[in-house]
């Protein structure tokens, strides 16, 4: 029996166009499927629209347009992007489709004759935006705690869903299944989260129509949560009549979302499929977001990156690459083009297309383009095989993990060790004596076959660029597996490589529209003597506990080791670290900064940190070396 792998992206809300940030998940999705079908698995890979509630319903009546149409044009434009970013899906799901509606209104009737939604009056705060329902004590000073915009107060008769009486099997789950929240630091939250208690979820409205209508009563919309969650079963026809495929590929393997629709995905989700007595997914993946330095992108701030732009300018691959390499699994990541180009022109346009013109271009001049045999090797060829064969088996470690920055990082080591290899071998030199003829030919050979493990290995991110290589080295990238890359000496001497343009050509950034900083003028503070810096008793201490500071998006807690003794610190530092990020650190704290109170919590000391202007970034000062608890820094 075949394995199978089953990948899901959220189901996009079409009230505006995807940026940049919003690719990220779908790329990721797609070099996941990719992979896992060179691995031989049967894959379903899903996204899709979620196309109902109250938001829509407004932005489509502030345009004169009825909800469908104003919602087709939106969607049309979702599915040219995946096309244009190369994303392999196998189904686009949109929540306007009758076999959507069929599963959704299947799954409420169960849940319904189950006992487990009751009818009530609703009277609380809600997101419109965000399509969340909020209690009091989970407004951040009277806003929404997610968007920070104005909430609504609303009252009107709905349906109830019984959240609260799966609390403790939600838990149990959740601690008998250690990987089904990643990364640990999303799963720390939940689990938080859910302790404080959950009540139970409103999931019908009647104040507005564009909505599934609740089976059981006229009047009433399902509840745009319980509704586009169910996208995930939906699309494989659970509850239909044709249902082979949720037979197939259901549990999910991976639910891919980013951080801010966690909780969606990790409490309500699997308590409707524990309602329904469904089985729940193995895992949800919560990966950060990409920034910008102003922050997070958003419509209402107009700084959004249009993906569609940077595609028609860079390629696909380009962007592919960036927003893979870039951005390090379950944290945050910054954009810039500038950051961009420079990692164009630094790993594909210098190191990896380089490698491949360079090699390309020596067969062709010593070897008439014939790939020569590998009958003279030393120690040095059985290096650069090693070290592909050490990326090989790291790079599949974190693929397999979705970490797709580190796994990246490992390929690269392959590259710059080929292009290490070309430096110490000098084939130009070779080629100036007969006699090490031999020894050319092998120089050659290695570099090629290098060339044809390291492009097996981008081919889950950079689809593209593969077919470009096959033109020069006739090997069958398009239909390569996984485990290619695992065997070394797989050309054949004598296969005709064919000279062709540059893979990547170099961009110049003066000839970019990116603003040039004017280099900033230091002004130091006034000078002290060395006895006032003496008064200073900076301390190496260990950071052994972090957890987030409750309603405070900034602020972490830490628990230090400072000799015998266990200090508290409260640290602004949430935006740029996880928890689990900083446990276990050598970092320097100002040890007899007089205690402050901060939120309630008492401080005792500072950690140092270096930050950029308007903290657009910040980094704890961390110690390389292990140095004993409480040693003096002077």
């Amino acid at each position: 029996m075949k394995k199978t792998f089953y990948i899901t992206t959220p189901i996009y809300y079409p009230s505006a166009s995807l940026h940049v940030g919003h690719a990220l998940t779908t790329v990721m999705a797609d070099a996941a499927s990719r992979y896992k079908r060179m691995n031989d698995y049967e894959v379903f890979f899903l996204t899709g629209s979620d196309e109902h509630g109250q938001k829509i319903e407004r932005s489509a009546k502030e345009k004169n347009m009825d909800p469908k149409p104003y919602v087709d044009d939106i969607v049309e434009g979702f599915v040219d992007l995946w096309e244009k970013l190369d994303i392999s899906y196998d189904d686009f799901i949109r929540t306007t489709e009758d076999r959507h509606k069929e599963t959704v209104h299947y799954i409420f009737k169960k849940i319904y004759d189950k006992g487990d939604i009751y009818k009530s009056v609703y009277e609380g705060k809600y997101c419109t935006p965000c399509e969340t329902f909020f209690t009091e004590r989970q407004l951040d000073e009277g806003k929404c705690p997610d968007c920070g915009r104005e909430v609504e107060t609303i009252k009107e008769e709905s349906y109830f869903f019984k959240m609260s009486k799966y609390e403790k099997a939600l838990l149990t789950y959740i601690e008998e299944n250690p990987d089904f929240i990643q990364p640990q630091s999303r799963k720390n939250e939940m689990v938080n989260f859910i302790k404080q208690g959950l009540e139970d979820l409103c999931v019908s409205r009647t104040t507005f129509s564009w909505g599934i209508p609740v089976p059981i009563e006229e009047g009433h919309v399902i509840y745009v949560w319980f509704d586009a969650l169910t996208n995930y079963i939906s699309a494989l026809g659970y509850g239909q009549k044709d249902h082979e495929r949720f037979d197939t590929f259901w549990p999910a393997d991976v639910h891919l979302v980013g951080k801010d629709i966690v909780r969606f995905h990790t409490i309500i989700w699997p308590i409707i499929l524990m309602a329904a007595e469904i089985e729940l997914p193995k895992k949800v993946y919560g990966h950060g977001w990409l920034l910008l330095d102003s922050g997070k992108m958003s419509k209402s701030k107009g700084n959004v990156v249009d993906p569609k732009i940077l595609i028609d300018k860079y390629g696909a691959d380009v962007i592919r690459y960036f927003l893979l390499r870039e951005i390090p699994a379950g944290q945050d990541g910054i954009y810039s083009e500038e950051a961009l180009v420079t990692r164009y022109n630094v790993d594909l346009a210098n190191d990896y297309g380089n490698l491949v013109s360079r090699t390309v271009a020596m067969v062709h001049k010593y070897f008439d383009g014939e790939l020569p045999a590998p009958v003279q090797t030393t120690e040095i060829d059985a290096d650069l095989q090693k070290t592909a064969q050490q990326v090989y088996q790291k790079t599949t470690e974190a693929f397999e993990k979705l970490d797709f920055s580190s796994g990246f990082a490992e390929i690269w080591k392959v590259v710059n060790r080929a292009n290490k290899y070309i430096d110490e071998t000098a084939p130009w030199i070779l080629a100036k004596n007969e006699e090490d003829r031999e020894r050319l030919g092998t120089v050659l050979y290695q570099l090629v076959e290098a060339i044809r493990v390291i492009t097996v290995m981008i081919t889950p991110g950079m689809p593209n660029i593969i077919k470009k290589v096959q033109e020069q080295i006739p090997y069958d990238f398009i239909n390569a597996k996984w485990q290619d890359a695992s065997v070394w000496g797989a050309l054949e001497p004598g296969t005709k490589l064919i000279k062709g343009g540059t893979l990547f050509p170099r961009i110049d950034l003066k000839t970019l529209d990116i603003p040039e900083e004017e280099p900033e003028t230091v002004t130091l503070k006034e000078d002290i003597s060395y006895d006032d810096f003496a008064k200073l008793d900076l301390r190496v201490v260990k950071i052994t506990k972090a957890e987030k500071v409750e309603k405070a998006d900034k602020l972490l807690k830490l628990e230090v080791e400072l000799g015998s003794e266990t200090r508290t610190v409260v640290s602004g530092v949430a935006a740029f670290y996880e928890t689990d990020q900083l446990v276990g650190k050598n970092v320097i704290l100002v040890a007899n900064l007089k205690p402050a109170k901060i939120r309630g919590i008492m401080s005792q000391g500072m950690i140092l940190a270096a930050s950029l202007e308007k903290d657009a970034d910040l980094e704890v000062i961390s110690l390389s070396k292990e140095f004993p608890s409480a040693t003096i820094v002077n």
